[in-house]
């Protein structure tokens, strides 16, 4: 099998799809990051086009994923920040034209298309891998730091959920996209609830479901409920729904000798829509009256929420990229969560 191709600073990106993913989630951390370009933005929206244009002028922008594929002599690496059911198109083509490949979450729509973009990069020896950038969300940083430490002793129920209320779709491709094309709920912020629950606690070897669309003439679901069993003997209940008039808390874990709950989600998505940089003071840090809380009933202490950082990924890639380090999420265990995500739709079915 080739080595990875190892290429020199600055790293050179390009980033199809400037939504919500490209706009939010990528094109601030790549250019916040001095060892990386970003070179090409491509969206063929001309209201994000002209923001592309104002935050990042340096940058070239594009109509479509051809125009920067044909381009792709000056890249070194492409991410892919389009619409799920594209991912794995998206992915073949910049493994075939020869540059490392970021794919953002879901990875594919079904285990076998995960297989096949990784088998690609594994023939061609290119870089690849998967943006689950909730591993580096402040609380989950934070629960992971007290596992590794023993603090709530053996776990044996983790809840976990992404829930607020928003009863109407936003005009997006997520309003019509269909369980087929990698739309739903599931698909979305259930890739990173399962994701975190098997890094947290390993292998599932069971599932249950509850699959359910509530907004009239949704177009999947919008409401689930996903339990695992895992080899390790933890049980993980997984909610996540745009409709819960109230909602829970994000974690709440429980342990042979403690437990842990903590409220709210990580706030580094909604300072970066608000206009925040990832270099600004005070990024991804957690006021104290949001910290978890640590104990028994009678005997609870709060837990300061570790700093956020999705910059961390990007950070991990140049690793990756310019010093052969191992990528920041390897792209079978993406497809792990592919794996479990298509069990519970065939269940559910």
């Amino acid at each position: 099998m080739p080595e990875p191709t190892v290429v020199t600073a600055p790293i050179r990106t390009g980033i199809i799809g400037f939504g919500t993913s490209g706009r939010i989630f990528h094109a601030p951390f790549v250019s916040a990051n001095p060892e990386y370009s970003l070179d090409l933005i491509v969206t063929a929206n001309p209201e994000r086009r002209m923001q592309a244009i104002h935050l990042y002028p340096d940058a070239e922008v594009l109509a479509t994923a051809d125009d920067l594929l044909n381009r792709v002599d000056d890249l070194d690496l492409v991410v892919i920040g389009s619409p799920s059911g594209t991912h794995v198109d998206l992915a073949h083509a910049a493994l075939d034209a020869g540059v490392a490949v970021v794919v953002d979450k879901p990875f594919s729509v079904t285990p076998e298309q995960g297989r096949g973009v990784i088998e690609k990069a594994e023939r061609l020896g290119l870089l690849l891998t998967v943006f689950q950038n909730r591993r580096w969300d402040g609380d989950f940083l934070t629960l992971r730091s007290l596992l590794a430490d023993g603090a709530l002793g053996t776990v044996r129920r983790f809840e976990s959920r992404f829930e607020w209320w928003k009863p109407e779709q936003a005009k997006s491709w997520k309003a019509t996209a269909t369980a087929a094309e990698g739309g739903g709920v599931l698909y979305d912020l259930g890739a990173h609830l399962i994701d975190q629950a098997m890094l947290l606690f390993g292998p599932v070897d069971d599932v249950y479901a509850e699959v359910l669309t509530r907004r009239t003439g949704g177009a999947a679901d919008d409401d689930t409920f996903v339990a695992l069993h895992h080899g390790s003997g933890v049980h993980s209940h997984l909610w996540m729904n745009g409709m819960a008039a109230q909602v829970g808390p994000r974690f709440h874990v429980l342990g042979s000798t403690a437990g842990y709950t903590k409220w709210g989600l990580d706030g580094q998505e909604v300072a970066l829509k608000a206009g925040a940089l990832p270099t600004d003071d005070g990024f991804g840090l957690d006021a104290e009256a949001t910290w978890g809380v640590l104990g028994r009933d009678g005997d609870l202490a709060r837990v300061p929420t570790e700093r956020g950082s999705y910059a961390s990924f990007y950070a991990g890639l140049a690793d990756a990229m310019l010093r052969g380090a191992p990528v920041p999420v390897k792209p079978r265990d993406a497809l792990h969560v592919i794996d479990v995500i298509e069990r519970v739709h065939r269940l559910a079915g």
